[in-house]
């Protein structure tokens, strides 16, 4: 078979040159206001201020000019179609979700290999598979997504939300599930959300109120929680928690037995209120486990009144304790698994307990009863990620997935008894893992802290400083970044790249205070480890500034954003997706303002202000300053982090460029945050940004 990719990175020194396309761009003309923000007694001039208005025809006719500009770039390279073919022909295996247990059913997802969305399937024991429901028909172009799913208890109903477009706004579908068959009206108008039934008459589910203007903009900070009974409109549907209570995230779930409702409330990303309701006595209120935002908690199981709470509180890389629901504060609560020096993240089923922990962003994972006395450890095939182990008390079968960089997703099957396990579905994907390696590292961030990295290499690559290399990273919000396979990663390997994940500060890899030591006026930690980063893959020679891409997406764009307008000369191309990259004004738009305890805001004090300042990509491009070739990606339909921070940082490096690299924009119709997004969009996207990355290290052709 021919292959369109690099396989010796050493081959690539004899075709590239110092640079990439030098055709000079002649950019759209982006319009310069006069609006000045004045801050704490500071002038902060925000001369594209009116991209904000993202239902302006001003603005629409700007997105056109730059995707008309970026498009044009994009298609004169000469080997943008060699890399889709490969990337398409690699993404067309079966791929599947874990299986759950409904009544007599098991569900799962698949997709065939090239559907744009995942189809929900379901078989009984020594039937036949069917299809029970198909995404790919809720719009032709397949930018319709499913999103939550909730079963009632019996598995004869079921709710199911869809995604227009990429919006994080919702609406919930009701089903007879063993008929198929759609009942009641639509639930409309529904944002950040699950679904959880009490009984056949109803469910749960949470919402803000429809905001005046741009519902993809404006600002949305009182969450509540619904209840939805079948049968009656939407309009009569009563606010459950949050009416007078403002919360920004409100959620709500029915533990299993369907005794307790369950809420947690939230200001922001990180800390909750925890309160239950025991739905058994009529007209009763809801008690306070934990009265304020210090710890993130949530009652992951209960046995009759007695609780098992997952928490961090006093205990950053989280534990397990009990407590029961007649007296359940904080005062009474015991310890079931304790915390230990690894972060744990648990989850039950079929009667047990499975404590996945993280060691240095390895899972391993250890099974427990329900007295808290240890069962055994879960052989894992080796260092990677595992992910599952949820099932109801009854069942006798568990799920779980493996997977790392060079292992594609792997779901096993397991008995919880015995302990025995084996594999329930294995891909088989146009890529051998064996060819590859993984290495774990650690180097020293500026203040001398330890970060671990993963780097992932064609076995044998030489390191002369010449490989084009990958440098991925978040470092926010708690999130850890754990080894995974992603099919668009496999295809940048094949063509010789080598991909590094540092596990910097602000995400969860070492628990909350590994995250706090990312947040507020810690920020610039997470800058500073990115940077060292870089530094390490180019003083080992597994790179160099001129072959080195920088990538990260959501608060991982704001990262990119960061560390190119700090450090410009460590990279050859910067790739930001859906960044967050006016720190001083991200509050002001949907849901914005939940993420305060992560980055704090430019209006809380003079310090804070100053701060945020010094680092945010907007206000940090400067003129006669040559910055990478970057290609910025956003969606149109992004209300979480809307596209005017990508419009105006794309705007102000187009006017400030002092090199002759270029910077695009890549503006996606119909798209949004990422979820949900249609796998023909996925190919087209990792098409651009691979051309355009190879094209700008002077890599004129593919071998």
């Amino acid at each position: 078979m021919k292959k369109y990719f690099i396989i010796l990175p050493a081959l690539i020194i004899l075709c590239a040159c110092t640079g990439g396309n030098k055709e000079k761009i002649t950019y759209p003309v982006t319009r310069a206001g006069n609006v000045v923000d004045t801050i704490f007694g500071t002038p902060v001039p925000d001369p594209y201020r009116w991209l904000e208005d993202d239902i302006s025809e001003e603005t629409a006719a700007w997105v056109k000019e730059q995707n008309l500009v970026t498009f044009g770039y994009l298609e004169k390279i000469p080997y943008r179609e060699q890399i889709k073919e490969r990337l398409t022909k690699m993404y067309n295996y079966e791929k599947y979700g874990i299986p759950h247990k409904e009544d007599d059913y098991t569900y799962f997802s698949k997709n065939d290999g090239l559907q744009n969305q995942y189809v929900i399937y379901r078989q009984k024991e020594g039937a036949e598979l069917e299809v029970f429901l198909d995404p790919n028909s809720f719009s032709a172009d397949g930018t319709t997504s499913l999103g939550e799913m909730g079963f009632s208890k019996d598995g004869s109903l079921v709710a199911w939300s869809i995604s227009e477009g990429g919006s994080d706004w919702r609406k919930i579908i009701v089903m007879d599930a063993p008929a198929k068959k759609i009942i009641g009206d639509t639930l409309t108008d529904i944002k950040f959300t699950g679904i959880s039934w009490q009984g056949n008459d109803g469910f749960y589910y949470s919402s803000y109120d429809k905001p005046k203007g741009s519902e993809l903009s404006a600002m949305t900070d009182h969450h509540k929680l619904y209840y939805h009974k079948l049968g009656t409109k939407q309009s009569e549907d009563k606010v459950v928690f949050g009416a007078d209570k403002v919360r920004r995230y409100v959620g709500g779930y029915v533990t299993e037995d369907e005794r307790y409702l369950v809420v947690t409330a939230s200001v922001s990303t990180t800390g909750n209120e925890l309160y239950i309701k025991d739905l058994t006595k009529k007209n009763s209120d809801f008690q306070t486990v934990v009265g304020n935002f210090d710890s993130d908690s949530y009652i992951i199981d209960n046995d009759g009144s007695k609780l098992y709470i997952a928490t961090n509180l006093n205990a950053p890389n989280a534990k397990i304790i009990t407590v029961d629901a007649a007296k359940p504060g904080t005062e009474n609560w015991v310890d079931f698994i304790p915390e230990t020096e690894n972060v744990l993240n648990p989850s039950t089923g079929a009667g047990f307990f499975f404590a996945s922990y993280l060691k240095d962003a390895i899972s391993y994972v250890k099974q427990y009863d329900k007295a808290g006395q240890f069962v055994r450890d879960i052989t894992l095939p080796g260092p990677g990620s595992a992910d599952g182990f949820n099932a109801k008390k009854e069942d006798t079968e568990i799920y779980y997935s493996f997977t790392n960089y060079t292992i594609p997703s792997t779901i096993y099957k397991m008995n919880p008894l015995s302990g025995d396990a084996g594999i329930y579905k294995k891909p088989s994907v146009a890529f051998n893992g064996d060819d590859y390696e993984s290495i774990q590292v650690f180097y020293e961030s500026k203040d001398g802290t330890r970060i671990p990295m993963i780097i992932t290499f064609r076995k044998n690559t030489p390191l002369n400083g010449k490989n084009p290399a990958m440098l991925y990273g978040y470092g926010g919000f708690n999130s850890s970044m754990t080894p995974g396979f992603s099919i668009t990663n496999a295809l940048w390997l094949d063509m010789g790249g080598i991909y590094a994940v540092p596990n910097i500060r602000g995400g969860g890899e070492y628990g909350e205070k590994w995250h706090l030591a990312g947040t507020k006026m810690n920020k610039q930690n997470v800058y500073d480890d990115f940077i060292a980063a870089a530094e390490y893959l180019i003083i080992n020679k597994y790179t160099s500034p001129d072959f080195l891409v920088v990538r990260g997406g959501s608060n991982g764009g704001l990262l990119v954003g960061a560390v190119m307008t700090q450090r410009p000369e460590l990279f050859k191309v910067a790739l930001p997706a859906v960044g967050v990259m006016d720190m001083l004004r991200y509050h002001k738009f949907t849901a914005g303002a939940g993420w305060a305890y992560d980055y704090g805001t430019a209006d809380e004090s003079p310090e804070m202000f100053n701060y945020i300042l010094k680092y945010s990509p907007v206000q940090n491009v400067r003129e006669g300053t040559e910055y990478p070739a970057t290609l910025v990606t956003t969606g149109d339909h992004d209300d979480r982090v809307v596209p005017a921070h990508s419009f105006k940082f794309a705007a102000h490096l187009q006017a400030k460029q002092a090199g002759s690299a270029p910077v695009l924009i890549r503006i996606e119709t119909k798209a949004g945050h990422s979820a949900g997004t249609p796998v023909s969009k996925i190919i087209e996207q990792y098409t651009d940004i691979y051309s355009f990355t190879l094209w700008n290290m002077g890599i004129k052709e593919l071998k």
